[in-house]
């Protein structure tokens, strides 16, 4: 294996000034069962050991400590309860309820119902995080308003909302941007412009098209979007775009609204094959992401995982701008010796000049 020159927040600085790190970066996304399947695998005691195992190059993550009214037990800020759900290799979480769901007019929301204030969560210990953790890369703030609205009125009327109750889509992705914009400040301020990467997401895919039309993505969804990417730009940070599914046709969008990165590149959803992805977003944004976690890593050998990664890190890797990790949250049923294979092949194979 090569050696290694760099840290983790040296080698991700590199890759998203275009300038040539050590190495391929290496990230990591997974449930909780994935992740305790490897830590047995391994033997380790911490996912942060695992990391260091492995030579993954994880961000670190700050944000709010949740410091406001007593909530409901199982209830989040949002008023949303969930249930645990099993299924074949793990548990997933379950709405139970939608706050939003039977009122019919902006009135009656405001009327009824409560927004989270910026005041519920306390940003002090910031400063000592960024402190401990200063050779890995810094994510903090961001935002992903519509997928909370889908929480909030139920997916069905959330899409419905976009035709007919436009004014509450409006009203109620204002005051979610607005929460997310003062929540990211205030994580800025105390991290003093260690802040490297800001998450602006929104899933606006499906396996095989887009869900929203380009003008509902402009009326809806890129102003906020866009003041997001601003704020983060003005504090330093990169902005890291998550968007699932066959989002490709929205890619020249959103390099024009300022994003620096596009995660995760699903392959296997229609029109999203690397080479397409490659093409679409040429040299003007960093790749992470793109090892398929559909068929390749639950189901595929080590030797096939080992190709997989060899064959996109040529493509997303060529002239630079790419950190590798899985295109989705790794699941209970992806056999640890893959996810073994995959970083392995990841140092061997990402090794510039």
């Amino acid at each position: 294996m090569p050696v290694e020159t760099m840290t983790p927040r040296e080698r991700w600085l590199a890759v998203l000034r275009r300038e040539t790190p050590d190495r391929v970066p290496m990230d990591y996304w997974g449930t909780g069962e994935a992740s305790e399947n490897l830590l047995r695998h391994l033997g380790c005691g911490s996912v942060d050991e695992a990391f260091q195992r492995l030579h993954i190059d994880a961000p670190f993550t700050v944000g709010g400590r949740y410091v406001g009214p007593d909530l409901p037990p199982g209830e989040d800020v949002f008023g949303v309860r969930n249930r645990a759900v099993e299924y074949e290799t793990g548990v997933y979480a379950e709405p139970v309820n939608r706050p939003l769901e039977h009122m019919t007019s902006v009135e009656q929301i405001e009327r009824e119902y409560r927004w989270p204030s910026p005041d519920w969560w306390d940003y002090s210990h910031i400063g000592d995080q960024v402190a401990a953790n200063r050779d890995r890369p810094i994510r903090g703030g961001g935002s992903e308003p519509f997928l909370c609205y889908c929480l909030l009125r139920g997916i069905e009327q959330a899409m419905v909302d976009l035709i007919e109750h436009p004014d509450i889509v409006h009203y109620c992705l204002g005051k979610l941007f607005d929460l997310a914009y003062q929540d990211t400040l205030r994580i800025y301020e105390q991290a003093r412009g260690q802040v490297l990467i800001t998450y602006v997401a929104e899933d606006m895919g499906s396996q095989d098209g887009m869900m929203f039309s380009p003008r509902q993505v402009k009326e809806f969804l890129l102003p906020g979007m866009k003041r997001m990417i601003d704020l983060a730009h003005s504090a330093g940070a990169y902005v890291f775009h998550h968007n699932d599914g066959a989002c490709r046709p929205i890619i020249p969008t959103m390099i024009e609204a300022g994003i620096d990165v596009l995660n995760p590149m699903q392959s296997n959803a229609r029109d999203m094959e690397a080479p397409k992805v490659k093409a679409k977003a040429g040299n003007r944004l960093a790749l992470w992401g793109g090892i398929d976690t559909h068929e390749v890593l639950p189901k595929g050998t080590p030797e096939e995982v080992r190709e997989e990664v060899k064959r996109k890190i040529a493509v997303y890797g060529r002239n630079g701008g790419y950190m590798l990790s899985p295109d989705h949250n790794v699941l209970g049923d992806v056999p640890p010796r893959n996810l073994l294979a995959m970083f392995e092949a990841a140092r061997e194979f990402g090794k510039y000049g």
